[in-house]
C-alpha cells in the first residue's frame, strides 16, 4: 500500500469510527470524535518477510485484556531490522485467517499499552506482506467493554515500531 492509499484507507477508519452503529465508540464518543492519531507513512516498515516455520509446541494460550483465554496456533517467525536492530516476531493462525498482535517499545507512551494487531498477507513461496502502517489498535483501546488479545512476550518489541495507529487521545476519549 503507498502512501495515497494508506491516507484513503485511514480516512475510511475515520468514518467508520464516527459513523458506523458497529464502531467501538459510544454514541457520546462519536459525536465527539475527530479522527484517530497515526504515524506518517514509514515505507521501511512495509515489508515483504520469510517466514520460518515453529519447531516444538505450535499451540499458545493468549490472555485477553477481560482474563480470559484464547488459543491460537502458531504459524511461523520472521526477522526483520528496524532502527538498527534485528528483532523477530510470530505469526499466529486464527479462525479469520493470520493475526500479529504486537507491542512495541513505545507501548503506553505513543502507542496503545495493550498493543497494536496486524493481518499479514499471505504471498506465494513462503513469503508474507507485513505492512506495519497498517497497525490497528484493538477495539479495548476505546472503552473497557471489550475482550482483546494482549500480545504475549515472543511479540513484545524492545524497539519502537513508528508506523500505523499511535495512541487514541482527544476530546473524544475523555466523553463516557
Amino acid at each position: 500500500m503507498n502512501a495515497q492509499q494508506l491516507t484513503a484507507s485511514r480516512r475510511d477508519k475515520d468514518a467508520f469510527m464516527k459513523d458506523h452503529p458497529q464502531s467501538p465508540l459510544s454514541p457520546e464518543q462519536q459525536a465527539a470524535f475527530d479522527g484517530l492519531p497515526y504515524y506518517d507513512y514509514n515505507p521501511a516498515l512495509d515489508l515483504t518477510v520469510r517466514v520460518d516455520s515453529v519447531e516444538g509446541e505450535h499451540e499458545i494460550a493468549i490472555e485477553t485484556s477481560s482474563g480470559d483465554v484464547r488459543r491460537y496456533e502458531r504459524y511461523g517467525r520472521f526477522t526483520f531490522t528496524v532502527d538498527n536492530q534485528t528483532v523477530t516476531l510470530t505469526i499466529y493462525e486464527a479462525p479469520h485467517g493470520y493475526f500479529l498482535p504486537f507491542a512495541d517499545a513505545n507501548a503506553g507512551v505513543e502507542t496503545y499499552g495493550g498493543g497494536r494487531y496486524l493481518e499479514p498477507e499471505e504471498l506465494p513461496g513462503g513469503l508474507f506482506h507485513v505492512d506495519f502502517n497498517q497497525a490497528y489498535n484493538p477495539f479495548c483501546a476505546y472503552s473497557d467493554g471489550w475482550s482483546c488479545p494482549i500480545p504475549p512476550a515472543e511479540n513484545r518489541l524492545a524497539v519502537a515500531i513508528r508506523a500505523g495507529e499511535k495512541l487514541p487521545q482527544g476530546k473524544w476519549m475523555e466523553v463516557e
